[in-house]
C-alpha cells in the first residue's frame, strides 16, 4: 500500500510539472514525502558510488530507499505521459476550470501547512512575507523568447528542475520565462509519437541539465532543513501563497510574441482571433474578475465548482493523514 500511495503521489507530481504555475514539489510537500524525497536526492554522492563499486547492489540499497525511489519515479513518468497528453488537452480547451481547480488546491495547501507550524511569532511572519514576495514576483517577471542553443536548453534543464523540488514555483513557469515551455513539451511528446532524434538529442542536453540541477540544489534545501527546519517551512508556505498570482483562473493576454521573428506586440480580442496560434504565443497576461475576461467563455460556475473541489481535496486529504 505505501508503494502504490508513493506512486500516486509522483504521479500527481508529474502532472503537476507539466502545467506552468503548479509544482510538483507543492504536491510533495502537501502529500508528506518532501524531507524524504530531499534526503533521497542527496543521497547520490560518492559514497554511494564507493559502496556501490565495493558491495554491489548490495551496498547500492544500503544508501537508498529504492522501494521508495522506483514507485516515486514509475508515478511521476506515467503522471508526465498523463498531464502531457490530457492535461496539455485541458489546458488547451478549458483552462479556466483547470486553474481553479489548482488555485484551491494551492490555497487549501498553504493553509493547512501553515497550521501545522505551532505558535507563530512576528519574524516568522516576516520569513513568511519574504517567500510571498519572491515568489510573486518571480511571476510578474517579463517572459524571454527562449532560444535552441544547447547551452541555453542545459541551463534550462537547471533552472527548471531546481524548481520542481521548491514549492510553489513551477518548472514548467521557469520554463515559461526562460522561452523553453514552447520548446521542451512539444519536442518531448515528438520523441514520445514520433521517436524525432533531432528532439531526442534536445531532451538529453535539457536531462543533463535537470541532473546536474537536481544534485546541487537538492543539497541546499538538505542543509536548510538540517538547521532551519521551521523557518525553511514556512518560506516554503510563502512561495505557494506568492505563487497564487499566476494560477488565478481569469487572466487577459496582454502581450503576444511572434515565435519567428520574436517580436512583441500589445493583445486585443481582435489580434487574437486572428492570429495563427502555431506562429504566435501568449507572453505577458494580467488578473482579471470574470466579467472583464475576453479570453473565452468565463465558465464561472464551472471554474468556481472546480475550486472548491481543489479546496475539499485537501481537506478530504487532511483527514486521511490523521487516520
Amino acid at each position: 500500500m505505501n508503494l502504490i500511495a508513493n506512486a500516486l503521489k509522483g504521479m500527481a507530481m508529474g502532472i503537476a510539472e507539466v502545467i506552468p504555475g503548479v509544482s510538483g514539489g507543492t504536491i510533495a510537500l502537501i502529500t508528506g514525502i518532501y524531507p524524504k524525497l530531499i534526503e533521497t536526492i542527496t543521497s547520490f554522492n560518492l559514497k554511494l558510488i564507493r559502496s556501490t563499486l565495493k558491495e554491489g547492489w548490495k551496498g547500492f540499497n544500503a544508501q537508498i530507499d529504492i522501494k521508495f525511489l522506483t514507485s516515486l519515479i514509475t508515478g511521476m513518468l506515467l503522471g508526465l505521459l498523463v498531464g502531457i497528453f490530457a492535461i496539455t488537452y485541458l489546458y488547451e480547451n478549458y483552462p479556466e476550470p483547470l486553474w481553479g481547480f489548482f488555485f484551491g488546491l494551492i490555497l487549501a495547501s498553504s493553509i493547512y501547512i501553515a497550521r501545522s507550524i505551532k505558535k507563530w511569532k512576528w519574524n516568522d511572519g516576516l520569513v513568511l512575507l519574504i517567500g510571498i514576495v519572491i515568489a510573486y514576483g518571480i511571476t510578474i517577471i517579463s517572459p524571454a523568447t527562449g532560444s535552441s542553443s544547447f547551452i541555453y536548453i542545459f541551463i534550462s534543464g537547471m533552472l527548471a528542475i531546481t524548481a520542481l523540488i521548491l514549492p510553489g514555483i513551477s518548472g514548467s513557469f521557469i520554463l515559461l520565462l526562460l522561452g523553453m515551455y514552447t520548446v521542451i513539451i512539444p519536442t518531448l511528446k515528438g520523441v514520445i509519437t514520433d521517436f524525432s532524434t533531432e528532439g531526442f538529442l534536445i531532451i538529453v542536453v535539457f536531462a543533463s541539465g535537470c541532473l546536474v540541477g537536481i544534485i546541487g540544489f537538492s543539497r541546499v534545501l538538505k542543509y536548510l532543513f538540517q538547521h532551519y527546519e521551521r523557518n525553511t517551512m514556512i518560506l516554503l508556505t510563502g512561495f505557494m501563497i506568492g505563487s497564487l498570482n499566476k494560477i488565478w483562473p481569469w487572466r487577459n493576454a496582454t502581450t503576444i510574441v511572434d515565435k519567428i521573428s520574436g517580436d512583441r506586440m500589445a493583445a486585443n480580442p481582435k489580434d487574437l482571433a486572428a492570429l495563427d496560434p502555431d506562429s504566435h504565443k501568449i507572453l505577458v497576461e494580467q488578473n482579471v474578475l470574470p466579467q472583464d475576461y475576453w479570453m473565452s467563455d468565463p465558465l464561472i460556475a464551472a471554474t468556481i465548482m472546480s475550486l472548491i473541489l481543489g479546496l475539499l481535496s485537501i481537506g478530504v486529504f487532511s483527514l486521511v493523514q490523521k487516520k
